[in-house]
């Protein structure tokens, strides 16, 4: 009963707050306003943390239970059996023995003769003793030259070393002596009849001695000093002492590269030319070179001067010269890329031994002077294309005051000696300045092939001569060596110099001429070699020169040799 009159009563309750909810809906809000007196402060209250540590029952915890299991092995057949391992392949060459000494010597077409030895021996540690002998001669017989065509090359030297553990010290003696024929006659004017008188054999003899000292971890980095004694057979002599020593000076804690330098020379001819006079030249120049060398990152450049004092010992006459001497480099991409350039001056000591080393068929007649290179102003590129092939581009700008040019005597008419027919060269002097261009291409195609690819172009302005005489406008070159295997190996080289300019004409008081230009021609010349080595110690060789037998002239009316065959062997050893 209780129990229907809580539902009974629950229900009216729930009935009249529904009606009364009707009711509302149809009330009306009035508006009022409401003054705020004070702005709502809202605030919290203190938050109280309840401090109440849980309580485990640890009755309630399941307990870590005990696991026994035993491992039963059963054996599986399997036909599977791995392979060792097997270590690569690598190709060995077997070590070949150096030996210190050789001697070679092959025999070949013209009559040649070419002939080598090189000796070596260490008499206790730090002391060696050798010397070599070379010889190179022809007999000649170039068709359709008058005079004797011959040559002979004969050089012998001898040294000595000693290293010590704060420096090293060696001593060089020498002797060469050249023969040489001026047997350029200029044809037609020369005939059989007319060339019968001359003897055109003409021997040059250079004795030289010289020191070198070297040192280790001190101010004084070298020294050196040599004498040379150069003559010929028609009474010209020259002496030539030169030292020299390179050093640093401390600054700041930083190392300035110095060197110091004392040249003297001093020479004869019995007579000019024409006869009519004696020529003597000599002097002596000392030199002070410097440079302060800076390196950051990829940069590298070097600053320094030259400084040259001249004393002509024969006018009495002093100079002084200052040179510049820097040069700099730039990393632009990891020896792949480098760009160099640099500015350099010097005064050149021309010499009667080198004017005779370039061109063996000058005059014991020469106008001695030294060669005031100005600057010689280059700016490159170089580095790598790959790992097996590098590069160098290079162009560059020379300004040289009294310049030596080589160019054709004149025919003498009447004439007293033997060089006074147009068959032999004198030098002149101009203030030159050259344009050049070099490219330059080197390959390892291989380990065992090699070549090198190389092309200059020379652009010439003179002062009063109106050609550089004797002087290429283009010069090119491409050489090849390749291994076959450990017996064989061969190599070519190809050579090519363009157009040379020079000047024949005749003085005397009978028939002079007016001066006639002549222009040489380009021309190739084609090598081949190829060797066998029989064993360690013994190789057999043969060489061909001026594969295409040309008849070219490598100087006015000097004709070469055609094709040149030549073999020899080569025997290497110890004593």
């Amino acid at each position: 009963m209780q129990k229907h009159i809580l539902y009974s009563t629950f229900f009216i309750a729930i009935f009249s707050a529904v009606s009364m909810a009707q009711e509302r809906k149809t009330d009306t809000i009035d508006t009022q306003s409401v003054n705020v007196v004070k702005p709502y402060t809202p605030t919290i209250s203190d938050a109280f943390k309840i401090k109440e540590i849980p309580v485990l029952d640890e009755d309630n915890n399941l307990k870590k239970q005990v696991v026994k299991y035993n491992i039963f092995s059963i054996p599986v057949a399997s036909t599977f059996t791995p392979a060792k391992g097997k270590a690569a392949a690598v190709d060995k060459q077997k070590q070949q023995k150096l030996y210190e000494n050789y001697a070679s010597l092959g025999v070949g077409s013209y009559t040649s003769i070419l002939g080598e030895l090189y000796v070596n021996h260490e008499l206790i540690r730090g002391e060696n003793v050798g010397g070599s002998f070379t010889h190179h001669s022809s007999q000649g017989g170039i068709d359709d030259v008058l005079l004797d065509d011959s040559f002979s090359k004969t050089g012998l030297t001898a040294y000595f070393s000693k290293a010590l553990r704060d420096f090293d010290w060696k001593i060089d003696a020498g002797y060469q002596r050249n023969m040489f024929n001026w047997y350029g006659l200029p044809q037609p004017f020369f005939d059989e009849s007319t060339a019968g008188g001359i003897d055109p054999s003409h021997t040059f003899n250079d004795v030289n001695i010289q020191g070198s000292l070297n040192f280790n971890d001190a101010i004084i980095n070298n020294g050196s000093v040599l004498f040379r004694r150069f003559a010929d057979d028609r009474g010209s002599a020259e002496n030539r002492f030169v030292a020299e020593t390179g050093f640093d000076i401390p600054v700041r804690g930083e190392q300035i590269a110095a060197s110091f330098k004392v040249d003297y020379l001093k020479g004869e001819f019995d007579n000019d030319y024409f006869g009519s006079q004696s020529l003597s030249y000599g002097n002596i120049n000392l030199g002070v070179k410097a440079a302060y060398q800076l390196e950051q990152d990829d940069l590298s450049v070097s600053l320094g001067a030259n400084l040259v004092y001249l004393n002509d010992t024969e006018t009495s006459k002093n100079k002084f010269f200052i040179y510049p001497n820097l040069s700099a480099s730039y990393n632009l991409v990891s020896d792949v890329v480098v760009a160099y350039a640099s500015i350099t001056g010097n005064l050149i000591q021309n010499t009667y031994s080198n004017f005779a080393n370039s061109n063996p068929f000058v005059s014991p007649t020469l106008n001695i002077a030294p060669t005031d290179q100005t600057y010689n102003a280059s700016i490159g590129m170089k580095g790598k294309l790959s790992n097996a092939i590098s590069y160098n581009i290079n162009g560059s700008y020379l300004d040289e005051k009294v310049k030596p040019l080589f160019k054709a005597n004149s025919v003498v008419t009447g004439a007293t000696q033997d060089y006074q027919n147009g068959n032999s060269f004198g030098i002149i002097y101009d203030d030159v300045r050259t344009f050049s261009v070099l490219g330059q291409l080197s390959a390892d195609i291989n380990r065992n092939i090699n070549v090198v690819l190389q092309g200059e172009y020379f652009g010439y302005s003179l002062t009063t001569q109106s050609e550089a005489w004797n002087l290429p406008d283009f010069k090119a070159s491409a050489v090849v060596n390749a291994q076959i295997d450990e017996h064989w190996f061969v190599g070519a080289s190809l050579f090519f110099v363009g157009e040379r300019k020079d000047e024949f004409r005749v003085d005397g008081t009978l028939f002079p001429t007016a001066p006639v230009t002549i222009t040489l021609d380009s021309f190739f010349d084609a090598n081949l070699h190829a060797g066998y080595r029989i064993n360690q110690q013994l190789s057999v060789f043969g060489k061909v020169n001026n594969l295409l037998n040309n008849d070219y002239q490598n100087w006015s009316n000097f004709q070469v040799q055609g094709i040149q065959v030549l073999a020899g062997a080569t025997y290497q050893f110890d004593f």
